[in-house]
């Protein structure tokens, strides 16, 4: 045995609502390749095929799982179909989320639908998931890993329109550390990242001008966006026992962004 077995995650399991999407696919591999057995959970089932594909070729082995993070009943079965197929779960990591860019408005006169929209989409879809595998995690009485995707936007205003979204970051770096205090006595550690602007398909149009990548990039310090392998160690370092004195962390990612305000 090695230092550097403590990062592995042999004979883990993780379920990953979000997983087809363009952090969560790319987390599901990063896990995958560090040995963890992976559910592959979202709405839509062409994308989580095709994550678990990419993991299944790889050599690693994956279930796909069509679910809204967003319904209680859905949590349920997502949890249910994971331990059924692997016979437990080990980690959750909640990549649904985002949204920001299309609901901007003044904060005086934000609207109450797309409030509630960035809400369900953000904080709702991981409140759910998180309460469903955590009953799971305590009822089999091997504790666990939750791992939380906040985002810079939890700590840092911008005169942009995000009040919903940085409403729902907050609460969620919030949670992260309660429910970290209250899950710790089960061996549930509970922690975050949070990353500034990441390059996936999901921002790709707003990155694609130059003026707008120009004026991210000349607050980040390293001088580039984020990248999603720019995920992967964080993500396998919390999920493993590297991190087994670690809970209740939000971890930035972000080129030095937050150091500079």
């Amino acid at each position: 045995m090695t230092q550097l077995d403590i990062f592995s995650l042999d004979g883990r399991v993780a379920l990953i609502p979000g997983g087809g999407g363009g952090i969560g696919s790319a987390l599901a591999e990063a896990l995958a390749g560090a040995g963890a057995r992976v559910a592959v959970a979202g709405r839509t089932r062409e994308t989580c095929d095709a994550t678990v594909e990419r993991i299944r070729t790889a050599g690693s082995e994956g279930l796909a799982i069509t679910a809204d993070a967003t319904s209680q009943d859905d949590a349920d079965r997502m949890v249910a179909e994971t331990v059924e197929h692997f016979g437990r779960i080990d980690i959750l990591i909640n990549a649904v989320g985002g949204g920001a860019g299309k609901a901007l408005h003044p904060a005086e006169s934000y609207p109450r639908s797309d409030w509630d929209w960035i809400m369900e989409l953000n904080l709702r879809s991981t409140i759910v998931p998180t309460q469903a595998v955590a009953q799971a995690m305590i009822a089999a009485g091997r504790g666990g890993r939750i791992l939380n995707i906040s985002s810079v936007r939890a700590n840092l205003g911008i005169n942009a329109g995000y009040s919903a979204y940085v409403a729902a970051k907050g609460a969620i770096s919030s949670l992260t550390r309660q429910w970290a205090t209250e899950w710790a006595k089960y061996g549930i550690h509970v922690n975050a990242i949070m990353p500034t602007f990441v390059d996936t398909p999901q921002i790709a149009s707003l990155l694609a001008d130059p003026a707008f990548r120009a004026g991210i990039v000349g607050r980040i310090p390293l001088g580039r966006v984020g990248e999603t392998r720019d995920l992967a160690g964080p993500a396998i370092f919390l999920c493993s026992d590297a991190a087994s004195f670690v809970t209740g962390q939000v971890l930035g990612i972000d080129g030095g962004l937050t150091a500079t305000q």
